[in-house]
């Protein structure tokens, strides 16, 4: 039987594991930490009672992603969740732009920017199960609707700044801008808009669920399904050195490239390690978590009912503050992406107290405290949330880095969204998985298409390894 090794246990390292094992390779996969899972960790992180994301809180990229919808998730566990409204996005005159599931009801309430809003999403909506087929995959390669993957590739290639002209009214640009701002990068760069226009499309046909049960409940799915195929998993299974790793024909790595450098070290090819080596990380994140009574106050009613809530006032403020965070500087009042799951999943709070998740954009490797910070923009946006708070527990980018070792300098999307990097990652080539060395493949989110709790990463890094196994056709005994 052939055997395979994948080195962290995130959901891109489970996905990759999941796609050999349905190929009847034997599956180890080696995790250096005490519990699974990455960044889709869940636990009482304030009070006891509450259930709060440690990082991958909503997930519409999962909720859409072709892996996880060919694999009947719900079998091992998985439930998603939706609230009433799936975004919304305050502006201080008390309005706030909503989306909402429905792409009718979010352009009629955009009011005149709701035909140009219908305009831009409807078509790429309509085709969302195929165009995330080949949105969510390797740049280079010869996509299945040519037609329908241009125009997507059209829009994603302008800034933000620029493609939120399309609508007048502040609202519609900002529900824009703050979808655009998951890229953590400048909102004035090309391909700066590429996150939020498929984010925005994916809310569009499938929402912004989140898993019953905490983020959590995605990884132990892929766990399970895992495990029925025959594989298994060991934590506390740090890998410092290739002789480390179990003998086995095929090596997968959910790891930032840099740490496969550092690991392979002068067995990669000279291009390779190269590449690998001059990877750049971006900006990160400080995250608060709360445990507010009541709930937060908003100002604006919608953003009661939303399961994410934007907080970065008008798009001029949002690219401010954005452009700010890229040159290493904190701004006053930075983007903030916060969190109500408890909305769609009441479960995670006990009696009257409900936990939220936040989090502000932040420089690389911040060494300040942005509570404050944070604090302040949700006040800006309902006021006496303070009086509320029975419990508050922060993590620093450094924090996030010692959980999880892909979240270098905070960096929670494993590496910079420059326009290079978001194109051509983690270095260009046809093959972005391989590392060179035969058998040995890239599978975190540094590969294609990127970070989100999508499994799309390992599982088309697993399809490149299964090519190379399929050269020697004897290796594989399919199930």
């Amino acid at each position: 039987m052939t055997d395979a090794v994948v080195v962290g246990a995130g959901p891109n390292g489970l996905a990759a594991a999941v796609t050999l094992a349905r190929r009847g390779v034997k599956v180890t996969v080696l995790e250096a930490e005490r519990e699974i899972g990455g960044g889709t960790r869940s636990g009482a992180l304030t009070l006891p009672g509450l259930l709060h994301d440690h990082c991958a809180a909503v997930h519409p990229t999962g909720a859409g992603s072709p892996f996880f919808r060919s694999l009947a998730m719900e079998r091992h566990g998985l439930e998603w969740a939706w609230p009433d409204a799936d975004l919304a996005h305050p502006l201080d005159c008390g309005d706030a732009g909503v989306m909402w599931r429905a792409l009718a009801r979010t352009a009629d309430e955009l009011g005149r920017d709701g035909p140009a809003w219908r305009a831009l999403f409807g078509p790429l909506a309509g085709s969302f199960d195929a165009l995330a087929r080949d949105v969510m995959g390797p740049v280079i390669r010869v996509p299945a609707r040519p037609l329908s993957y241009a125009r997507f590739g059209w829009f994603a290639a302008q800034p933000a700044a620029l493609l939120a002209r399309r609508w007048r009214t502040e609202k519609a640009r900002a529900l824009f801008a703050g979808a655009a701002a998951h890229l953590l990068t400048r909102l004035d760069r090309p391909m700066s808009s590429s996150v939020g226009l498929f984010h925005i499309v994916a809310g569009h046909r499938v929402g912004w669920p989140v898993a019953r049960g905490g983020s959590r409940s995605v990884t132990d799915a892929l766990a399970s399904l895992l495990r029925s195929l025959g594989g298994t998993i060991e934590t506390d299974a740090r890998i410092t050195s290739p002789a480390q790793l179990p003998r086995s024909d095929v090596v997968m790595l959910d790891l930032a490239p840099r740490a496969v450098a550092a690991l392979f070290g002068d067995r990669l090819p000279p291009r390779v390690r190269f590449g690998y080596a001059r990877w750049r990380h971006g900006p990160a994140a400080f995250a608060v978590h709360l445990a507010v009574e009541g709930g937060v106050p908003w100002t604006a009613e919608a953003c009661r009912s939303a399961g994410t809530v934007h907080l970065g006032g008008t798009l001029e403020e949002i690219r401010h503050s954005e452009a700010q965070i890229a040159r290493g500087r904190m701004p006053e009042r930075p983007f903030v992406l916060l969190a109500q799951q408890y909305l769609a999943d009441a479960g995670r709070s006990h009696g009257n107290v409900h936990p939220v998740d936040a989090y502000a954009h932040v420089p690389h490797g911040y060494r300040g405290d942005a509570t404050e910070s944070v604090m302040r923009q949700i006040e800006r946006f309902a006021p006496g949330v303070r009086e509320r708070v029975l419990a508050t527990t922060v993590r620093s980018p450094a924090e996030l880095a010692h959980g999880n070792a892909n979240f270098v300098g905070g960096d929670i999307l494993t590496g910079a969204n420059n326009s290079l990097q978001v194109a051509l990652r983690p270095r260009p080539a046809l093959d972005p998985y391989s590392t060179g060395v035969p058998g040995v493949y890239l599978c975190s989110a540094a590969t294609p298409p990127g970070a989100g709790v999508h499994g799309m990463c390992g599982h088309h890094a697993a399809r490149s390894a299964l090519r190379f196994l399929e050269a020697d056709e004897e290796k594989l005994s399919f199930r």
